[in-house]
C-alpha cells in the first residue's frame, strides 16, 4: 500500500540506531506515524523538527502496520519557530491537541488551521486568539462543540457575554446577570463577525473557556490533564502582550 500527501511535522523519537518514528499531521489523512530511515542524520535532523512542512510518502504491506515514510522538504520554518517563547510553545500544545484526536482520521481543516497558526505564532495577540479557536475546533471534531453564537435562554445574538458551564453554550447578559457568579467569561473576540482584538484580559478568559471545557470533555474522562506547554504558551501570550499593552499606554501618556 502507498499513499502521497502534505504534512506537518509533529513530533519524533529515536528507534533503533539509525531510524525515528515520526508524527506528522497530513492534509488528508489526518495524523499518522511512520518510521524513516537513517531520521537521525545529520541530512534528515533538520528536516524532521516540528513545525516543518513536508511532503511524505508512506509505504506499508498491510494498512494496519506501521510502515515506512519517505520525506521531503518544503518549508523549514522550525529555527524560526524557535526565536520566541510562544512559538516554541504554541507548536507543542497544538501537536498535544491534535492527539487526543484518533490516528489516521481526517481533519483536513484543522491541518489549513495548523498551517496559519504556525505562521503566527511570533505574534502574541494573533497566535492567542488563533489558538484558542483551534482549541474549539479541536473540541468540536470531538464531538464537544461549543455554541456561542446565540444566548442559550433567549435566542438572541446580542450582547452575548457569558457561557454556561453545564450547556457550552452562550448567554446573553441580561439572562445571565442572576448567575454571573456561576458563569464563564464569553471575550468579545469569539463573537459572530467580531472585529474585537484581543487584549490580554480577553486571551485569559478565552483560555479559561477552552480549558474548562477540554478538561471536563477530553482530559478528566482519560485521566488526562493538558499539556504543560499549553500553560508555557498562555504564560508567554500574555506577558508579551500585556508588555506591550503598557509600552502604548507609555506612549499614549507621553
Amino acid at each position: 500500500m502507498q499513499w502521497s500527501d502534505e504534512a506537518i511535522v509533529l513530533g519524533v523519537r529515536r528507534h533503533g540506531e539509525t531510524s525515528v518514528i515520526v508524527e506528522v499531521m497530513t492534509r488528508g489523512r489526518g495524523r499518522h506515524l511512520g518510521m524513516v530511515r537513517g531520521g537521525r542524520s545529520r541530512t534528515m535532523q533538520p528536516v524532521l523538527q516540528p513545525g516543518n512542512s513536508v511532503d511524505v510518502t508512506w509505504r506499508a504491506r498491510l494498512d494496519e502496520h506501521l510502515g515506512e515514510f519517505r520525506i521531503e522538504p518544503v518549508e523549514l520554518r522550525a529555527a524560526r519557530l524557535m526565536e520566541t517563547a510562544t512559538a516554541v510553545y504554541g507548536v507543542q500544545a497544538m501537536a498535544a491537541l491534535l492527539r487526543f484526536l484518533p490516528e489516521r482520521d481526517p481533519h483536513p481543516h484543522l491541518y489549513e488551521a495548523l498551517t496559519v497558526i504556525l505562521d503566527h505564532l511570533h505574534e502574541p495577540s494573533a497566535a492567542g486568539e488563533l489558538l484558542i479557536r483551534f482549541e474549539l475546533a479541536v473540541l468540536n471534531d470531538l464531538g464537544f462543540g461549543l455554541d456561542l453564537l446565540e444566548c442559550a435562554a433567549t435566542g438572541s445574538r446580542e450582547d452575548l457575554c457569558y457561557v454556561s458551564p453545564k450547556s457550552g453554550r452562550a448567554v446573553s447578559r441580561a439572562a445571565g446577570g442572576p448567575w454571573a457568579d456561576r458563569m464563564l467569561a464569553l471575550p468579545a473576540f469569539l463573537g459572530d463577525e467580531s472585529r474585537h482584538a484581543a487584549d490580554a484580559a480577553a486571551l485569559s478568559d478565552g483560555f479559561r473557556l477552552t480549558a474548562f471545557f477540554l478538561n471536563r470533555y477530553v482530559c478528566e474522562p482519560r485521566g488526562l490533564t493538558l499539556a504543560n506547554a499549553r500553560d508555557g504558551f498562555v504564560q508567554a501570550a500574555l506577558k508579551a502582550l500585556g508588555t506591550a499593552e503598557e509600552m502604548r499606554a507609555g506612549e499614549a501618556g507621553a
